[in-house]
């Protein structure tokens, strides 16, 4: 046992602790975004021309008048549109070239929809580390579903589970112990089967309500939330029921699953792009059973999300992709096709910044372009509240403090 610190000495090792903390603090390198335009994305009127000033990985102030210290890093940004950065709450990143991707598009936090071997803690403790710029992760690990195919290999405690299926109620435990082990922020399972093969429906259910109940309670001995994906009604309500904390994808939801959601606060994550892909040549998905699968879907997806937002659901950007080479879809065009759905401009932004930050439990530092939250934020040329696809053309993104994607000077005449 180590011995009681004296009074005197504890309160002079704290303050010392605390003269190092503000030391720290105050040499850390600054960013000034000066004659910007801001959109908060609070719902509060445009701030214009004003300075940003981001010390380390925080926002310092907003405002007109701002004194920019000596050695800042400054960006004039000439009167462009300065939001938070955006949120991808559906992802599959496993590598930093997919995370590098994301983030030029101008996503600095993503939750993971769940990787093979737990490459998403790695980048999330790379990020936190400094060592990349971004995008902050909250990770899922790997997958809680019937076959684990691939995934055993990420820890031999798996191999053993998959054996004869994830389906006892001790294997879906045991499997989110494993992830739990590993130290993942959420855990992502099913209510039912994949749209994205051609040999699976996916209005099928796969686990029951006291299945999903299992690993809910589980993942609750930790204080982690649980996503489920689900297309499918049945699979969905039973996500619902069970204490889901968001449905991902959603495409057939009855207005009784939509009401179940509203009276327990449940997030819509619809991935509304990625049914597009399967409509379209190219991006994630090219098959053609799956592009008549995704001509069906479509309009379904469509009207589950407008009843969503009408019933005040709180719906959320996600993009479904892995943000390899060829993906097609970014969260831009999700945000986009939700104005196209009847959300207003600044609606849509807040399902990829406030809301979605609250879905993340995040609501508190991130997601709003005030100060005291992190420091991310992106550069449009255009105000994407009277033209929301200025979003789709990001010139400057900031991301925990680092400039990492700077644009600018490639549009400058001389």
């Amino acid at each position: 046992m180590t011995p009681r610190m004296a009074p005197v000495r504890l309160i002079a090792h704290l303050a010392l602790a605390c003269a190092a903390g503000a030391a720290a603090e105050a040499q850390a390198p600054v960013v000034a975004l000066t004659h910007a335009n801001v959109i908060d994305a609070t719902g509060a009127p445009v701030k214009r021309d004003v300075t940003i000033l981001m010390r380390g990985r925080t926002i310092e102030q907003i405002g007109a008048g701002i004194a920019v210290p000596s050695g800042a890093r400054v960006i004039d940004v000439g009167g462009r549109y300065v939001l938070p950065g955006l949120i991808d709450a559906h992802t599959h990143i496993a590598t930093l070239a997919n995370a590098k991707r994301a983030l030029e598009s101008g996503v600095t936090t993503v939750r993971s929809a769940s990787v093979g071997h737990y490459e998403d803690v790695s980048i999330r403790e790379l990020v936190k580390a400094g060592v990349l710029p971004g995008p902050d992760v909250v990770a899922a690990g790997v997958f809680v579903t019937p076959d684990l195919g691939e995934t055993i290999t990420a820890d031999p405690r798996l191999g053993a589970l998959a054996r004869d299926g994830v389906q006892t109620l001790d294997a879906l435990r045991a499997v989110v112990r494993v992830n739990l082990d590993h130290g993942v922020d959420v855990i992502k399972t099913r209510g039912s089967e994949r749209a994205g093969l051609p040999n699976t429906d996916p209005r099928k259910q796969t686990y029951t309500e006291a299945q999903l109940r299992a690993i809910v309670e589980e993942a609750a001995t930790r204080n982690v939330p649980v996503m489920v994906h689900a297309h499918g009604d049945e699979g969905a309500f039973a996500a619902v029921a069970a204490g889901a904390k968001s449905i991902e994808h959603g495409t057939y939801l009855s207005d009784s699953t939509l009401r179940l959601m509203k009276q327990k606060g449940t997030f819509l994550v619809p991935t509304l792009s990625t049914v597009y892909d399967l409509t379209e040549p190219g991006g994630d998905y090219d098959d053609p059973i799956l592009k008549l699968r995704g001509q069906h879907m479509l309009p379904r997806l469509r009207e589950t999300i407008r009843r969503a937002h009408g019933m005040l659901i709180p719906v959320v950007t996600g993009g479904d992709t892995e943000y390899g080479s060829g993906s097609l879809t970014r969260i831009a065009h999700e945000i986009a096709r939700f104005v196209e759905l009847g959300f207003t401009p600044i609606e849509a932004i807040q399902s990829a910044t406030t809301v979605a930050a609250e879905l993340l439990g995040m609501g508190t530092r991130t997601g709003r372009l005030v100060a005291g939250y992190e420091a991310d934020a992106i550069v449009v040329e255009g105000n994407p509240l009277e033209n929301i696809v200025a979003l789709q053309d990001v010139l400057v993104v900031v991301s925990n403090g680092q400039v990492a994607v700077n644009r600018l000077p490639f549009g400058r005449s001389h």
